[in-house]
């Protein structure tokens, strides 16, 4: 019964040392320059000193703490930016919003490879990866697609995620694979869609150009100049062969009459186009020239009227300034006929010439 009750007081005693150690452990922001510290168990709470007395704050949902003035609100940043949470737990539990697993936060789209949500204080904001990247889980990141694992692609953009493929027998539209989801395209004028090289290339290809016209029919053909003079014409298989031998012939100089005019017609299309460009830049190069000289001509205006205003100034007060020395001359004048002193004498003040301070003087 002793022994029992000594074991038990032993655990009692190693629990409560543990229990102070632990409180031993938290750091007293009080006591640093900083005036906060992080909790010594959980990682989405801090501790600020506030009035002289420790005051614990928890982070906004799904943030953890990472230092004052870091992170990307109040000190709290994301778990997955840094090992903020290595040895410690977050006290307070996920709350989900729509798309949203945590308030704070970014998490992949529900069915698509190339968006992403962006929750901030539970507002989800629907996010594209471009260029053919795809939302990494891991990283919480675009990434490039051979870095990413366990994302369905379309079955268009099975054989290349970031390829092209033939939309049907369409000579001028074709899908673009994006991270494995096509994007229908069209190719830019007087172009078509090479279903061998996967790109816009200049007509004809094998696929894509203009009909030819029908030959005339065999029973129509002149065989006069074939046949030897004095000679009925046959009607054999070598007399057959000869006309299939010239429709072939005909068809490739039609073929090759259609290349040329289209090639021809494609460069007159560049050269209008390079043309209409060069006059576009000539245009407002010449709008620039002129809002330049306008704003020349503005502010040399705006100087000449600053100069003639100051100039108007200055004279101004020079005939002020003439004016004063003219009124102070005439007093002056003034004062002499009238027999006083050419100055103002202090209050209380004798002239040296006053009569009646000579007579007492006398006496």
């Amino acid at each position: 019964m002793r022994s029992s009750t000594a074991g038990a007081a032993l655990l009692l005693a190693a629990c409560l040392a543990q229990g102070l150690a632990q409180k031993q452990t938290q750091e007293d922001p009080c006591k640093v320059k900083g005036r906060v510290v992080p909790d010594a168990t959980y990682c989405d709470r801090y501790w600020e000193c506030q009035d002289g007395q420790p005051e614990l704050y928890d982070c906004p949902n799904g943030l953890v703490y990472a230092g004052k003035n870091r992170g990307v609100t109040e000190g709290c940043d994301y778990p997955w930016r840094a090992n903020y949470c290595d040895g410690k737990t977050q006290a307070n539990p996920p709350i989900g919003k729509e798309h949203c697993d945590w308030l704070y936060g970014i998490f992949g789209h529900e069915t698509s490879c190339t968006r992403y949500w962006t929750c901030w204080n539970g507002t989800a904001t629907e996010q594209l990866c471009i260029g053919g990247l795809l939302y990494n889980e891991n990283t919480h990141s675009c990434d490039w697609p051979e870095n990413v694992d366990g994302c369905q692609k379309h079955p268009l953009c099975n054989d290349d995620a970031n390829g092209n493929v033939p939309l049907g027998k369409s000579c001028n539209r074709y899908w673009q694979c994006q991270g494995g989801y096509p994007r229908l395209q069209r190719c830019p004028a007087m172009l078509v869609f090479d279903k061998r090289t996967l790109r816009c290339v200049v007509p004809p290809t094998e696929d894509c150009e203009i009909p030819t016209t029908i030959a005339p029919p065999l029973e129509e053909e002149d065989d006069g100049p074939n046949v030897p003079q004095g000679a009925a014409p046959q009607r054999g298989s070598q007399q057959q062969q000869r006309p299939q031998g010239f429709q072939q012939k005909q068809d490739g100089q039609v073929q090759q009459q259609q290349r040329d005019q289209q090639r021809h017609d494609y460069q007159n299309h560049r050269a209008q186009q390079a043309q209409d460009y060069s006059n576009q830049r000539e245009e407002q190069r010449q709008e620039y020239q002129n809002h330049r000289a306008q704003q020349a001509q503005d502010y040399s205006n705006q100087r000449e009227e600053q100069r003639q205003d100051f100039q108007n100034q200055r004279q101004d007060q020079r005939q002020d300034f003439q004016n004063q020395r003219q009124d102070q001359r005439q007093d002056q004048s003034n004062r002499q006929e009238q027999g006083g002193l050419p100055f103002n004498l202090p209050p209380g003040a004798i002239p040296l010439n006053n009569p009646g301070r000579g007579a007492r003087g006398r006496n």
